[in-house]
């Protein structure tokens, strides 16, 4: 089974409406690896490893999260090393 690794960036009202739970529930249920983090400039970024269907998977969802999110845009900003382990939500200096 082919493997697929994509850094996101996605922008809207992203932030603080549980945006990355929602995410790392999501990526558990389709047995991701990676991380997702809040962006200082309001943005949430991840990285998901998985297999191609179930990262395209992902994306999908990306676009519409939470219920009380409203995502203007899911940016594909390149492909990145594998992760292994849990998906988890990481905090980011930037």
């Amino acid at each position: 089974m082919a493997e697929k690794t994509v850094r996101v960036v996605i922008t809207g009202r992203v932030q603080g409406v549980s945006y990355r739970a929602w995410t790392k529930g999501r990526a558990n249920d389709l047995d991701l690896s990676g991380w997702v983090a809040n962006r200082s400039d309001g943005a949430v970024e991840a990285v998901f490893t998985g297999s191609v269907d179930q990262v395209d998977a992902m994306l999908a969802a990306l676009r519409s999260g939470p219920a009380l999110a409203s995502v203007d845009a899911v940016q594909v900003i390149g492909e990145e090393e594998p992760q292994s382990g849990p998906f988890r939500v990481e905090y980011l200096d930037r």
